[in-house]
């Protein structure tokens, strides 16, 4: 059964397509314009042809009908309406699919507009990307996450969590957080399911922590949430901190956290 919500996405996705075909030169195309077209831009066989798709598929696509969409197939029509990352992003958005070059794509560095916010930053912070690696951080997040942000370790935080027995004594409370943690992440792993990094870093983890074989089997989905995280730090004792996580809008990809 169709609810009211999806009715509303097709029809403002048939009715961006159509925007957005109305706003193309068919000379761009090498298609002759001239006085014959009763409406600007390119037509909806046009599109569908220079798509490789079908005219009555497309056809349907812009009048809102419950249709099957194709991550693919949305693809190559963002690639002849020329989309720009954000016109891409919105269609997806709209199909309610996950773009297949999304991943391939993102930047693997951090914008440098954050890296600069986190030495601007007096309390511990980092920069996150999907796979829970640390980007950056500042010189605070480095002395809070002793054997993971300070020194020559490896900067995966769930490497950290679960392979490093210099977290189980630094979390307060560490099975509870790492269950939350296992469950926090599956977000990101629904997200980019299918890229090769993100299975090993999984399998790697299932291989070598008993911990994590245990409780990932059990898909368990939560948020990333603030709150209360204790530490128990080996040189300055028990520390009683609050999680603020932020999510770029140019890079929706990675967290912004922050500890104060």
């Amino acid at each position: 059964m169709t609810s009211e919500s999806d009715q509303a996405r097709r029809q403002q996705l048939g009715e961006f397509l159509r925007s957005q075909r109305a706003r193309l030169s068919p000379g761009l195309f090498g298609l002759q314009g001239g006085s014959r077209r009763r409406t600007p831009g390119l037509r909806r066989e046009e599109v569908a042809q220079l798509g490789g798709l079908s005219t009555t598929w497309y056809t349907w696509l812009e009048q809102g009908r419950d249709i099957s969409l194709s991550a693919h197939a949305l693809g190559r029509l963002a690639n002849v309406l020329k989309f720009t990352p954000a016109e891409r992003a919105y269609l997806f958005d709209l199909a309610g699919k996950r773009d297949p070059q999304a991943s391939a794509e993102a930047e693997p560095a951090a914008p440098s507009g954050l890296l600069a916010a986190l030495d601007a930053i007096t309390a511990p912070a980092y920069v996150l990307d999907h796979l829970w690696k640390a980007l950056g951080w500042n010189k605070a997040a480095a002395s809070l996450f002793s054997g993971w942000l300070d020194g020559d370790n490896d900067r995966n935080l769930l490497n950290f969590i679960f392979l490093n027995p210099a977290a189980q004594r630094l979390i307060d409370g560490w099975e509870g957080r790492a269950r939350r943690v296992i469950a926090e992440f599956r977000t990101d792993y629904g997200h980019h399911l299918e890229e090769p990094a993100m299975q090993a870093l999984v399998q790697n983890l299932i291989a070598t922590s008993p911990f994590f074989a245990e409780a990932w089997p059990i898909h368990s989905v939560v948020g990333r949430e603030g709150g209360a995280r204790r530490f128990n730090h080996p040189e300055r004792g028990f520390l009683e901190l609050r999680q603020i996580t932020l999510n770029p809008t140019t890079r929706p990809d990675l967290k912004f956290v922050m500890l104060v």
